[in-house]
């Protein structure tokens, strides 16, 4: 629950932030860099290498690759049919198809199901979610972005995003058995818890709630397929077609249902895919999960 609150905290502070004039009107780009450069690398650094791989990861993981791909075959072609920019069918794609897994889904899943199910939520989150924002969501920010990236730019912009750097070197002491020194984990885990707070007044910054706004629409679009067509669809594929019933389901089920990614929005916003909207998607989907969480517990539970 502290969790819980502090994450509301930090929207409140950067929505106040966003009112005082001592504070730079362009305040959020400094710190979506601070979460890409410093605080992402951090959390890489300190889980990667001590992530356990094996078939229980199938899947967490399938939900965070699979829910991805779909969301952007869903609003690559939404876009095409409506004739949207380039720039908000990108950032749909990314804020609806990245769940927040981490911020959000540890905490709930720890009250929900105990310590059991957050080592499930854990790998939703490190090689799934995590590692899909540093390859399939750089890719999809460079595509959609302004101008038109070829395929040695985009390569670049994937092999040298900080976050995917860090999450390559942890695959490699993975897979060789091998950790950082502790001093070194303490403080890689020290810049990890930097995330929430950080990414969150950004987003807060960001953060403009008009209801004539013309993103009403489009957020509304993001968060049906966030909030309920996404984890409908796990539901359905876990439970009814494969036909398994365990915790690991599940928890993976509840992830699948958690609201957009905090730093989903945080890429789609520094690569100028409609900041607001991304902001909004967030800023709204984060208070409206607790209402859709406790529908697909009940679901999850009970049928």
């Amino acid at each position: 629950m502290d969790n819980i609150i502090l994450i509301l905290l930090c929207l409140l502070a950067g929505i106040i932030l966003k009112q005082i004039k001592a504070v730079p009107p362009n305040a959020h780009l400094a710190l979506n860099q601070f979460v890409i450069y410093i605080s992402l690398p951090g959390l890489a650094l300190y889980y990667i290498p001590k992530i356990e791989l094996g078939t229980s990861l199938l899947y967490p993981l399938g939900i965070a690759w699979l829910g991805f791909i779909l969301s952007w075959i869903l609003f690559a072609a939404l876009g095409r049919y409506l004739g949207w920019s380039r720039r908000l069918t990108g950032c749909l794609i990314l804020t609806a198809g990245l769940g927040n897994t981490s911020f959000v889904g540890f905490p709930v899943i720890q009250a929900l199901y105990g310590t059991e199910g957050l080592k499930t939520a854990i790998m939703a989150d490190q090689p799934g979610t995590f590692v899909v924002l540093s390859t399939l969501g750089i890719l999809v920010a460079a595509l959609y972005s302004k101008g038109v990236a070829g395929p040695s730019q985009i390569a670049k912009k994937i092999l040298f995003f900080p976050p995917f750097v860090a999450f390559t070197i942890g695959m490699f002491l993975n897979f060789g058995q091998l950790d950082f020194p502790l001093v070194l984990q303490s403080a890689f885990s020290k810049l990890a818890v930097t995330i929430t707070p950080v990414a969150l007044i950004a987003v807060g910054l960001q953060l403009q709630v008009d209801r004539r706004s013309r993103h009403w629409n489009f957020m509304i679009m993001g968060l049906t397929y966030k909030l309920m067509l996404m984890p409908a669809f796990f539901y359905i594929l876990y439970r009814i077609i494969m036909g398994e019933d365990n915790l690991a389901i599940d928890v993976s089920i509840m992830e699948a249902a958690m609201a957009p990614m905090i730093t989903g929005a945080i890429l789609a916003s520094s690569n100028g895919l409609k900041p607001r909207l991304a902001g909004m998607m967030v800023g709204v989907g984060i208070p409206l999960s607790f209402a859709t969480l406790a529908f697909w517990y009940w679901i999850v539970t009970f049928l």
